[in-house]
């Protein structure tokens, strides 16, 4: 008789646990009263004060990407084309996955302790007795807040990485600002564009909803504030690269 190894049955455990957590999300975040003074300032939380490292990040791989690009490229004598291919595998795959592991790391892992936290020191049932509703004071305003603010922190890292690819471009030749986003975006289409753009909204969702089903149901204490931030980003990453996976199946189907 076939047994089930307990580290798959915990895994189809949890990732069931996370589906009802988010038809709870999708149940409950759309009714009314909507928490927008915390909505506002998670966006804040989240968006703004995360930029400072997403930019940093973003204009260091622009940089580097394109000093590791040019060597093969003068090799095959199509150094001319190095802006088209550093513009369409940041737009396309770099920005986007980079920043959403870079998000996945800091608000996942913020998100889980926070709400862990809260959990072990019974803030949450606190609240719920109180006759505030706490999955959608802590719940739907953090993960609303990541859906919105991912993908414009994406938008931002792409630009920063261009930027850094132009000096990059500019430390062995002298190629002109203009001409140099000419060239990034006569080799962008829609096709590029548009469905790196989608699925940054999923890559929000995954890392608002899994560090707060962490946090929520953190247990054993204040060793388990530590796992719950720990398992948020471990787990919210394993996400991003499933739901990239996807993603890059289905954007395959509209190629011409």
């Amino acid at each position: 008789m076939f047994s089930m190894p307990d580290s798959l049955r915990t895994f189809l455990h949890e990732t069931g646990e996370i589906a009802r957590f988010s038809m709870r999300f999708f149940r409950e975040g759309f009714q009314p009263r909507f928490e927008w003074t915390e909505f506002v300032r998670q966006c804040f939380l989240v968006g703004y004060q995360s930029l400072p490292l997403v930019g940093l990040t973003a204009f260091i791989i622009g940089l580097v990407l394109t000093m590791q690009l040019r060597p093969t490229m003068v090799y095959y004598g199509v150094e001319v084309q190095i802006p088209a291919m550093v513009g369409v595998a940041l737009v396309r795959e770099v920005g986007p996955i980079l920043t959403a592991l870079i998000f996945a790391g800091k608000i996942g892992s913020s998100i889980g302790a926070e709400l862990g936290s809260m959990k072990v020191t019974e803030q949450i049932d606190a609240m719920e007795v109180s006759g505030t509703n706490p999955f959608k004071y802590l719940v739907v305003t953090r993960t609303l807040a990541t859906m919105l603010m991912l993908p414009i922190l994406v938008i931002l890292a792409d630009a920063i990485a261009l930027g850094g690819s132009f000096l990059g471009v500019n430390m062995y030749e002298a190629l002109t600002y203009p001409l140099f986003f000419k060239k990034v975006f006569d080799n962008l289409t829609y096709i590029d564009i548009i469905p790196a753009f989608i699925k940054t909204f999923f890559f929000g969702f995954a890392v608002g909803i899994i560090g707060c089903y962490k946090g929520y149901y953190c247990e054993k204490g204040t060793e388990g504030v530590g796992l719950s931030a720990n398992s948020s980003v471990v787990a919210s990453s394993v996400a991003i690269f499933i739901l990239d996976l996807i993603a890059v199946q289905i954007s395959d189907l509209f190629q011409p």
